[in-house]
């Protein structure tokens, strides 16, 4: 028979999925702390709040996985109780309660308040910018807007997190303030839609304005834009890129395919022929730009002659970063009326070809930089290595530098100039200047 546990009651946070929603879980902590709450990260507690992603089919199943294991630990008595948050609880909820009624509360994505009142804390609206950062001293994600308005056929983001809304600037500098007081270098930029940014609260794109106020902020050395939408990006950010040493010269602008009937079929609003013209504006206006993208094979009616479009132009725009994932055919988008007729098998034989493509022009790009010199920051040590990132790397999904740690003193957190000696796919090795 299971017994309620007698120690003080200790809130631990899972987060699993993007980065929208390591910020959202860092939210939470920061309000828990400010109530006097005993919180922490992916740590033992007797009360466990999951936050989780319900975005394609492998992070649903992750989630899915996660809330049984906890709810599992919960009937054995070793933890208190389960509540689930985040994505998958938003749009999967009547479900969930239905298949796993064991979960103390399931809350949505905005129900941040109704699930503090339930951990016995309060929402304190005056908190802007408090949060319990879980990631590294030396960066943190900062969200700039909420939701999307974008059509896209394969996505079921606005299902889960509404309509696109920006942030005001005045409420961001308060908060990149209070980050940068805590040690943070480097800001890294999230929304679901950068590109939108402003137009619902100041009518027009305003992501440029952000920038210029935001390195004003003293402290912030990097700041790196991601998650740029294609359609109407506002040129004037380039401009601001080139000219302001603390923007990083990096985007992650996600383009998901490039064959027209693809594109089309997507909503994603553009063509071959302007996408290709506004990554080469990109490269005219800021030459060492580094430009990350997202693409998604196997879509409905997605064709040889379509994946080879897509891998030619793969070939011949020579990105600096890629990731690549197989269509997830997803309930109550516009893709899913659609026929997903490209089985499971070739939609992965086309993952795995775009990926070689790209560790191949990526060892190119590598080799290029041995004997040069950059201003690295040092992430954390592993092994006998310090790891550090370029202002054309971001954390986890990008290129690491690695730096002998048997020969050399670095302190995480700060930042170093090294010189590139050895480069594989993904790795650089490298000696401090």
């Amino acid at each position: 028979m299971r017994t309620k546990s007698v120690k003080k009651n200790k809130i631990n946070v899972v987060t699993l999925g993007c980065s929208k929603n390591v910020y959202d879980s860092e939210i939470l902590m920061g309000q828990l702390k400010a109530n006097g709450k005993d919180v922490v990260h992916e740590k033992e507690g007797n009360i466990v709040v999951i936050n989780t992603c319900g975005f394609i089919d492998n992070a649903k199943e992750e989630s899915v996985n996660t809330i049984l294991d906890f709810v599992q630990q919960k009937e054995d008595g070793d933890i208190d109780k389960v509540f689930v948050t985040g994505c998958l609880s938003e749009r999967y909820k009547p479900d969930l309660l239905k298949e796993i009624p064991n979960v103390d509360q399931y809350f949505g994505t905005t129900e941040l308040p109704n699930l503090l009142k339930v951990l016995g804390a309060d929402y304190k609206h005056e908190l802007i910018g408090e949060r319990l950062t879980t990631t590294p001293k030396n960066y943190a994600y900062l969200k700039i807007a909420e939701g999307c308005d974008r059509p896209c056929s394969f996505c079921a983001i606005p299902l889960m997190r509404g309509k696109h809304r920006s942030t005001p600037i005045e409420e961001i500098i308060i908060e990149a303030k209070k980050l940068a007081a805590k040690g943070v270098k480097e800001l890294i930029l999230i929304a679901q839609d950068l590109t939108y940014y402003g137009l619902d609260i100041y009518k027009k794109r305003n992501l440029a304005e952000l920038l210029r106020e935001l390195v004003k902020v003293e402290g912030v050395e990097w700041i790196r834009l991601h998650y740029a939408f294609p359609t109407g990006f506002p040129m004037d950010v380039l401009e601001v890129m080139k000219n302001e040493p603390k923007i990083c010269n990096y985007i992650d602008i996600p383009l998901q395919h490039i064959s027209d009937s693809i594109l089309k079929s997507m909503k994603r609003g553009t063509t071959k022929e302007k996408t290709t013209k506004l990554l080469r504006s990109f490269r005219e206006a800021v030459p060492e730009m580094a430009i990350r993208t997202t693409l998604i094979v196997g879509y409905p009616g997605e064709t040889e002659e379509d994946f080879e479009t897509l891998k030619n132009w793969v070939t011949e725009m020579r990105f600096d970063r890629l990731g690549c994932f197989a269509y997830s055919h997803e309930e109550n988008t516009t893709a899913y009326e659609l026929d997903d007729n490209v089985p499971q098998e070739v939609k992965q034989q086309r993952v795995n070809k775009i990926m070689e493509l790209q560790s191949q022009i990526s060892w190119e790009l590598n080799q290029e930089k041995i004997g040069k010199t950059f201003k690295v920051i040092i992430d954390r040590k592993e092994g006998n290595n310090f790891i550090g990132r370029t202002e054309f790397d971001s954390p986890d999904v990008d290129n690491e530098v690695l730096i002998d740690a048997t020969k050399i003193y670095l302190k995480t957190a700060e930042f170093a100039t090294v010189k590139i000696t050895e480069a594989a796919d993904y790795d650089l090795y490298a000696e401090v200047v």
